[in-house]
């Protein structure tokens, strides 16, 4: 019997006390921030995310954050996924998928998928580093690869699995207020994650705990 979530507790306040980033967002303090020692961050009440059992071996993939170069500053570029998919329909997320036995590493991965799934060339993204890998309950253990895109660009989405193609300016995402955690119960489990409501949309799960990631990383102070 399907047993439907309980919802045991929701913070709309802001996760953390940081303040908003100020800084100029470019590429290159990107790079600054990306090459730090994660292990090095600031503690931080953050949420007892899903890690896999050790017994377990995880199915890797990968995914592209692509980071856009506006002239109002930087961008996120993400997808939603079409409401007939069998995993995740209907939710927003990055480009990527699991690793091919083809694949050279995680961010030929992630760039390979980025182009099947929204036509963005490689050329048109700098690889710029990696985030902590995230692992997903469903059985995968995610590497999220930061990329750097140049406009001008032509996109040409799968319609099988990809409804919308969006941007969520950077600068929405580093300022904590924009935040939420919430806990719940479902099929006997209590879990955790992140949600970032922008604009009518739900931006949550791993996506949400990724960029949440992102902005540990990016605001942390040098």
């Amino acid at each position: 019997m399907n047993v439907p979530p309980i919802r045991v507790e929701e913070d709309p306040v802001p996760t953390v006390s940081a303040r908003p980033v100020r800084a100029p967002m470019d590429r290159d303090w990107v790079v600054v921030r990306l090459g730090r020692d994660f292990g090095s961050l600031p503690p931080e009440d953050t949420l007892p995310l899903f890690r896999h059992p050790e017994e377990r071996v995880p199915v890797p993939a990968a995914v592209l954050v692509p980071l856009v170069n506006r002239s109002n500053g930087p961008t996120i570029l993400l997808t939603q996924r079409t409401a007939h998919l069998h995993a995740h329909a209907g939710q927003i997320s990055f480009p990527g998928g699991r690793v091919d036995p083809g694949d050279r590493d995680r961010i030929d991965t992630a760039l390979r998928e980025t182009l099947e799934e929204t036509g963005l060339p490689r050329e048109c993204v700098e690889p710029l580093g990696c985030l902590p890998e995230y692992d997903i309950a469903t059985g995968f253990r995610v590497t999220p690869v930061v990329g750097w895109v140049e406009p001008p660009f032509e996109l040409a989405p799968d319609p099988f699995e990809v409804a919308e193609i969006f941007e969520v300016p950077l600068a929405f995402i580093l300022d904590p207020v924009n935040h939420r955690r919430h806990s719940e119960v479902k099929d006997g489990r209590l879990r955790h994650y992140y949600s970032m409501p922008y604009q009518g949309r739900n931006i949550w799960g791993a996506t949400a705990g990724m960029l949440h990631s992102l902005f540990r990383i990016l605001s942390a102070e040098p």
